[in-house]
């Protein structure tokens, strides 16, 4: 009987925590009932470093379309206004087969 050849495993590469975070952070933003209500708090765990939440938060703030409220909690509330595709700078809309498409780039 032939032997079989064990694969190496691959190596598993690691978010850094400043991945971490933004993920979470954009995921809660692009819940549908964060979207649908137009805010959402961001709470901060105890696992979020002071460099990768200033820079997260930092991030947010430089976006021109959200609001953030720091809280005395240390979370932090995000709103925003519902915005039109056609004001919307960051929005690439192509054109094809009769239909609009959109594609937005994430700021973080």
């Amino acid at each position: 009987m032939a032997k079989q050849k064990k694969s190496s495993p691959q190596a598993r590469q690691e978010m850094t925590a400043l991945e971490r975070l933004g993920l979470r952070v954009s995921s809660m933003i692009n819940h549908p009932i964060a979207q649908s209500q137009r805010w959402v708090t961001i709470h901060r765990l105890e696992t979020d470093g002071d460099m990768e939440w200033e820079e997260v938060m930092g991030l947010l703030a430089e976006t021109p379309e959200l609001d953030l409220t720091f809280n005395d909690d240390e979370s932090v509330t995000v709103r925003w206004e519902e915005v039109s595709a056609d004001d919307r700078e960051d929005l690439v809309v192509e054109r094809g087969w009769g239909e609009e498409r959109a594609e937005e780039e994430t700021p973080f």
